[in-house]
Order: structure tokens, then C-alpha cells, then sequence
């Protein structure tokens, strides 16, 4: 049974990544090398995406069959798997950060536009699903640039199974893709809700806080921990809302509701500028864009914490 529809940006992905297949290189060469094969080129991780066709139609993600590279296909370049459409057309990501101004000269000319993965989701015209791949894409591709060097030894690594390890040919390590997680969590304490807001976002926009799980610890005392750290309020309960890849590199962000304890703030001027107790009213007004803050954009998973304590979650 399929899953349900996921409202998270880059959630809803669905391809088949083919985990049993790709350790096989034969096969992801012979994937690679048939017609069906279609790739989708990323500029300096910007993803190629292609015009409307019509009006309101909405953007599509530049895939291309790998002759369509022509000069700008080499050998060397990182390619990544992505998985299995629907129909079995296989789909690869491919590094051309290379080429000095794709948009402008070269095969990808008046294709398109190399376009921030960030920016494209914001923008909205685009399906959900595709955007999902291009967060696949570009987080699997993000891993494989920056980790070109054993971290046992020093020495070159080489990316295998598609692009989801890397070994290294001296000591014979293998390293795979790295996940930061990140709990991002809306403490509540009766119709209020805790927000914050750091340095230098716009005026009058307050999020839920988050920060960086450290080694052994539960997701529940991560949440806790940084309540206590940003803002010193003390949790009862930390329920899970839902998790959002995040390829800004390699992020996952993991959304919970927490009940507060008590409501007394004590804001950690290093992480926040000010938090503060915002009514559920509120949120509500301010998410139908009458209210008196602003909230986040509905790719970030604040805004669907928020959202669902608007429809009465604490």
C-alpha cells in the first residue's frame, strides 16, 4: 500500500531507488548507456529546469537523454542513479559545474535555467514530486563532491553502487552518504505556542526553534535540550510531527510538538534574538496572511508545525 500524501516539501518522492540493483556496477552501466536513460544536468548543484509550455502549465526538470550532453558529457564527471520512474526509465543526476556558463553556450544553450533548489521550491510551480527527486539529486550529489578523499587515509575514494558509497582503492574503507539530523520543534503551554527569531531575518518573522542532534541522544532529548539551551523552558512531552529532507547540504529535518512546563523564558542571545508565547489565534490569522507576524513558506516544515497547531495539535 502506498503512503499517503505527504504535505512536507521534498516528501513524496517516487522513484525506485533500486537499493537491491545498484550495487551491481553492470547494471548501472547498462541503465546508464540504454536509450531510455534520461539525466538531469545540476550547475554548480542547481538543478536545469525547463520553461512552461503554456501559461499556469508550470516548470519541468531538464531531463535529457545523455546524448543531448554531447561535448559537455565527459567521463570523469559525477553521475549519480536517482532510481526507476514509473515506467522504468531509469534516472541519473549529473555534475557539470565544469562548464563555465552552461545557460549561455555549449548544448544546454536556450534550454533552460540553472535554478537554486531553495528559490524553485519557494516559486511553486513545480509538482511536489518532481521537486523530491531534484532534493534527492542534488543532496546525493552535494555528498559525493565533497568527499573525494579517504577519511581513514587520505588517499582518493571512488564512488560505487550508483553513487551511494564511496571506497577507498588504498585502505579499503567505504564511506557512505551522510544525514545531519536536525529536531526542529514548537514547544506549547495551553493556546500558546513558542516562537523565536534570529538575527537578521525579516522584520516581524518568528519560526519554531531547532538545532543539531549530538551523538547518544533520542530524538526527545535533543527537542529538550534545545529548549532548555535557546529559550530555558522545560518540556513534559515530545510528540514526532513528521521529517523533511533538506539537501542544504545534507539535512534532515525532524519536526516534533513539545508541552512546556512552565512559561518562563530565558532567551540564549547567542542562538535567538527573542522568542516569544504567540496565541493559537494568532497563528491562524498570521498563516491567512492577517495576522500580526510573519511565518514561515509552506517548504519549510516550521510552517506545517505551525499549521497543525493551528488545527488544534499541542
Amino acid at each position: 500500500m502506498a503512503l499517503p500524501d505527504n504535505p512536507i516539501m521534498f516528501a513524496n518522492n517516487p522513484l525506485d531507488r533500486a537499493g537491491h540493483l545498484r550495487p551491481n556496477p553492470d547494471w548501472v552501466a547498462a541503465q546508464l548507456a540504454s536509450d531510455d536513460a534520461l539525466i538531469v544536468p545540476l550547475w554548480q548543484l542547481n538543478p536545469l529546469v525547463l520553461p512552461e509550455l503554456q501559461p499556469g502549465d508550470g516548470r519541468d526538470v531538464g531531463y535529457l537523454p545523455k546524448a543531448a550532453f554531447g561535448e559537455a558529457w565527459s567521463d570523469t564527471m559525477q553521475v549519480v542513479f536517482l532510481g526507476l520512474n514509473r515506467r522504468q526509465k531509469p534516472l541519473f543526476a549529473a555534475d557539470i559545474s565544469h562548464m563555465s556558463a552552461p545557460e549561455d553556450m555549449g548544448p544546454f544553450k536556450g534550454m533552460g535555467q540553472f535554478e537554486d533548489l531553495r528559490g524553485l521550491a519557494a516559486a511553486g510551480d513545480m509538482s511536489r514530486t518532481e521537486l523530491a527527486i531534484l532534493a534527492q539529486a542534488k543532496g546525493i550529489l552535494d555528498w559525493n563532491l565533497r568527499t573525494p578523499f579517504c577519511a581513514q587515509c587520505g588517499h582518493p575514494s571512488q564512488s560505487a553502487e550508483g553513487g551511494y558509497k564511496r571506497k577507498c582503492d588504498n585502505c579499503g574503507t567505504e564511506h557512505f552518504p551522510r544525514t545531519d539530523p536536525v529536531v526542529i520543534m514548537l514547544a506549547t503551554h495551553g493556546e500558546d505556542c513558542l516562537l523565536g527569531r534570529q538575527r537578521g531575518w525579516p522584520d516581524g518573522m518568528l519560526s519554531a526553534l531547532a538545532g543539531f542532534m549530538e551523538p547518544g541522544e533520542t530524538l526527545e532529548e535533543a527537542v529538550a535540550r534545545e529548549l532548555m539551551e535557546e529559550a530555558g523552558i522545560e518540556v513534559s512531552s515530545v510528540s514526532y510531527l513528521g521529517s523533511q529532507p533538506w539537501p542544504f547540504p545534507g539535512s534532515l529535518m525532524i519536526g516534533c510538538m513539545a508541552k512546556a512546563s512552565h512559561r518562563d523564558i530565558q532567551v540564549d542571545e547567542v542562538e535567538l534574538e527573542e522568542a516569544h508565547w504567540v496565541s493559537r489565534s494568532d497563528i491562524i490569522s498570521s498563516m491567512a496572511g492577517q495576522g500580526p507576524l510573519g511565518v514561515p513558506p509552506e517548504m519549510a516544515i516550521a510552517h506545517q508545525l505551525m499549521k497543525a497547531f493551528a488545527e488544534g495539535a499541542d
